[in-house]
């Protein structure tokens, strides 16, 4: 887990209700330090999204306060806001509208007064960062669903924000996609030092990218912690309606009801094949190797 930084984003006591009188956040704290990469994992329906628009000025809350920098968000303008946090939505189509690639990128800094050498400049490094440069003369409609979320990434990096926000960044995506675009996340935050805060419901990928993890449901916090405390609480992913991730299912299931022998609960496909490995008599094992040489 990475070091603590200063606090970059953080929400105290939010409650949020829509004019239904659907209760979509309740007395939710949260923080995020500078260069962490947190994840807000719950079921649909539970809340993330809505914080995701409180936190980044998008709508205010009822009762609570959000913080950017130390600094309350209710006093801040909305551009002051975009300069630092950016959220990218869960469907690209609902963020891009321009003809071109290079154009739907070019709008931010384009209006934060750029000149034109310094919006190329940003255009650039943008699509470079989510590897879409080859994509930039293409038109929009002409590029795949994961293309299109790239884009929609790129447009947001073009602004310069030190925080983003991404609304279930995978979903429609295939396996290889869902992949490719937790690698790219992962290269913003420890290369470039991104603070990211993504929500999400697909448990899969997080114990290898995330640092924390907040679990909600029904608008409420139920636990905040690193993947490996809150996936070994099966009691709080039942009240939140989640899974394991694939692999620790797998191996759950051989623990309860197979009586393997297997210590804790492994997360990841390497830490599974090191338990299983601690279980195979050296031997055995020497024997297999020496045949797998052969």
């Amino acid at each position: 887990m990475k070091p603590e930084g200063r606090e970059m984003l953080a929400a105290q006591g939010i409650v949020f209700s829509y004019p239904t009188g659907a209760v979509a956040l309740d007395r939710v704290d949260f923080h995020i330090a500078a260069g962490e990469f947190v994840a807000l994992l719950a079921s649909n329906g539970s809340g993330k999204t809505t914080l995701l628009k409180i936190l980044v000025g998008l709508l205010k809350p009822q009762q609570g306060t959000v913080r950017l920098r130390g600094r309350d968000v209710a006093a801040l303008k909305q551009n002051d806001i975009c300069r630092h946090v950016g959220m990218v939505l869960q469907n690209p189509t609902d963020q891009l509208f321009a003809a071109t690639v290079e154009d739907d990128v070019a709008f931010g800094p384009r209006n934060l007064g750029l000149s034109d050498a310094q919006v190329e400049e940003r255009v650039t490094a943008a699509l470079t960062l989510v590897s879409a440069l080859h994509l930039r003369k293409r038109a929009i409609h002409h590029i795949s669903f994961g293309e299109q979320k790239r884009i929609a990434i790129a447009g947001v990096l073009a602004m310069g924000p030190s925080v983003m926000l991404l609304d279930e960044p995978t979903a429609g995506l295939d396996p290889a996609g869902e992949a490719e675009m937790m690698r790219a996340l992962s290269r913003l935050n420890k290369e470039r030092g991104m603070t990211v805060l993504l929500a999400t419901h697909s448990v899969d990928m997080l114990p290898l990218f995330a640092d924390r993890i907040y679990v909600l449901n029904r608008g409420a916090v139920l636990h905040q912690g690193p993947p490996d405390a809150i996936f070994r609480d099966e009691e709080i992913l039942q009240k939140a309606h989640l899974r394991l991730p694939y692999i620790s299912g797998l191996l759950y299931e051989l623990k309860k009801y197979d009586g393997v022998p297997i210590d804790g609960l492994p997360l990841t496909i390497g830490e599974a094949r090191e338990k299983l490995l601690e279980l195979i008599p050296d031997d055995v094992l020497a024997d297999g190797m020496r045949k797998g040489a052969s």
